[in-house]
């Protein structure tokens, strides 16, 4: 019966896993080596010429490839970090409005959360874009209103990738607030009321009880919120084009820009492998800091 069982999962299991492997699991194994080859993304596989790690030391060197990649991977860092950053302090915030029972319109403020994660990415890169404008945008009107003076949000260098920080928070803060939530509703209510016979205020309850009991699910969120801040594309792609002065070239970007539009195909592969070590590295290191928290 056992081996009925184990039949059956893996009849089930088979057209998921086959999916996987040939739109997953092949195209990295592709990609990782294709970064060790010359290829054109012009020509065919077969034309890929062995190379080892020259196009490594090519992404890491002086010249100006070297320099545009390590431009690109400095800013999808201070991109990522911003954004983990405001979202997952806002989504704790707002989870905590919604789910205190004493606080009305509740399931409003979530269904308003969430439908923001429910527009594409494209849409909102589009809007906010208006939103952004130098003359007629309301973000500059509303600033005029009260005395100050239109803003070069995307123009200048020194803005330009804050305020695509900006737009993937709107975009995503209404998807870890649910996250959030979810943690929420597992903390027993009943050490809030013990806390409080105890004499501790709101604030020692969620420095105490709340965060602590929070961490897994904190851990979740800046994994995922890691994951998508990485793979940043819309907004730069059709806002900034990775201007002005380079200020908003994320890798995903110039990997695109390399790998398509200068058909250097081994390169893009270098640095797309790149980008995933480095996901996995930041993965790990959250894991093992999180263990560490827990042992001690």
């Amino acid at each position: 019966m056992i081996n009925g069982y184990r039949a059956s999962a893996g009849i089930m299991l088979a057209p998921a896993v086959t999916l996987i492997g040939i739109f997953i699991l092949l195209p990295m194994l592709l990609t990782v080596w294709l970064s060790f080859n010359d290829w054109s993304t012009q020509t065919p596989f077969a034309e890929a010429r062995f190379v080892g790690l020259a196009n490594f030391q090519d992404i890491f060197g002086s010249t100006s490839v070297g320099r545009d990649f390590k431009g690109a991977l400095v800013n999808t860092a201070i991109y990522t970090a911003l954004s983990v950053a405001i979202i997952l302090p806002l989504s704790v915030l707002f989870g905590l409005l919604v789910h205190q029972r004493d606080v009305g319109g509740g399931t409003l403020l979530r269904t308003v959360l969430f439908s923001t994660y429910m527009v594409p990415m494209i849409a909102v890169a589009l809007v906010w874009s208006k939103l952004y404008s130098p003359s007629e945008g309301p973000f500059n009107q509303m600033l005029g209103l009260v005395g100050v003076g239109p803003q070069p949000w995307l123009s200048s260098p020194r803005s330009a990738l804050i305020s695509i920080v900006l737009l993937n928070v709107w975009q995503q803060v209404g998807y870890f607030t649910v996250l959030a939530i979810a943690g929420l509703t597992q903390i027993p209510g009943s050490l809030y009321e013990a806390a409080t016979l105890d004499g501790a205020n709101r604030t020692e309850q969620f420095r105490f009880i709340t965060l602590p009991l929070l961490r897994r699910t904190l851990l979740f969120s800046a994994v995922i919120a890691i994951i998508n801040a990485v793979q940043v594309f819309e907004p730069v792609a059709l806002i900034t084009q990775g201007g002005p002065v380079g200020s908003t070239n994320v890798l995903t970007y110039h990997i695109r820009r390399v790998g398509i539009e200068r058909a250097q195909g081994g390169l893009g592969s270098a640095m797309a492998v790149m980008l995933m070590l480095s996901l996995i590295v930041v993965v790990c290191a959250l894991f093992a800091f999180m263990n560490r928290k827990d042992s001690e």
